[in-house]
């Protein structure tokens, strides 16, 4: 047994001083790193908190490494991430990942929309401690990125892939997005659960919603049937907005609120059916 024991301490060993030599001989070199740092600051700064992650936690390299490590961009190492969360037994984490990075490798204004994203998140989640934590852990931030590619098939006449990707966003994260919303940048999806989101909707920028919203339909009407929110609204827990009814900018909406009448510009409404605050 003493032997056994030995050889256990002498792999751990041989293990943390891989993973030193790796964190040491990988360790970001600014000088060799322009094109990174020119040109897209948030991979740079993900890379180096998953290093430095490693450096806490040596037992997580391998995750580090296949999720973050070894990958030259940020679009590759989403396309592993939502391959890894959305595969089955049925649908292979090969596959996913080219069906994902034909998307995310080739589309500007995605690429541009998932940074947005990201940077939203670090500033408007008191949550969010990292950028890496956020582009790994927070399945409101997934959940949004994967509906984007979705979206983009949407829109090019590929519906059964688009509603294949909205299939397992709502199985993987109890978000439930069609691929027809058309949404903005800059969005925070906080906690995300019990998030729908109808297909004819419409998000401006910098919006944030929280957690059991419902942006849907009356169910007495079809075609372009969903809300319309506009630039920096916040809408909070459990909030329904039915209809297409517009929500003006920078606009609030009370927890539990219940909005079937257009929303001002820059005003608060509560309630259910939801009033302005302060109004009589």
């Amino acid at each position: 047994m003493a032997t056994c024991k030995d050889n256990n301490c002498s792999l751990f060993t041989n293990q943390y001083c891989f993973i030193s030599k790796f964190l040491n001989s990988h360790e970001p070199n600014f000088s060799n790193q322009l094109l990174l740092e020119e040109e897209d600051d948030l991979w740079l700064r993900i890379r180096e908190e998953a290093h430095s992650d490693i450096q806490q936690e040596p037992i997580l390299f391998k995750f580090y490494y296949s999720s973050i490590l070894s990958h030259d961009c940020l679009e590759n190492a989403l396309a592993h991430n939502l391959a890894v969360k959305f595969s089955n037994a049925d649908l292979s984490m090969d596959v996913l990942n080219d069906i994902f990075s034909s998307v995310l490798s080739t589309n500007q204004d995605i690429g541009k929309a998932i940074r947005d994203d990201l940077q939203a998140v670090t500033e408007r989640d008191p949550a969010c401690n990292s950028l890496v934590h956020c582009f790994l852990h927070f399945k409101g931030f997934l959940a949004l990125q994967a509906q984007r590619v979705a979206h983009f098939f949407w829109k090019s006449g590929r519906k059964v892939m688009a509603l294949l990707i909205q299939s397992r966003i709502s199985e993987t994260f109890a978000v439930d997005i069609h691929p027809g919303a058309k949404i903005g940048c800059g969005i925070v999806l906080d906690h995300a659960t019990g998030v729908v989101i109808g297909e004819t909707t419409v998000i401006g920028d910098g919006v944030t919603i929280l957690h059991n919203v419902t942006l849907g339909g009356t169910g007495k009407v079809s075609g372009d049937r969903h809300p319309k929110i506009g630039d920096g609204v916040f809408i909070g827990a459990g909030a329904n907005i039915l209809g297409n009814v517009r929500v003006g900018n920078g606009a609030k909406i009370g927890a539990s609120s219940v909005v079937l009448k257009e929303v001002p510009t820059n005003c608060t409404v509560v309630g259910n059916p939801a009033k302005l605050v302060g109004a009589k």
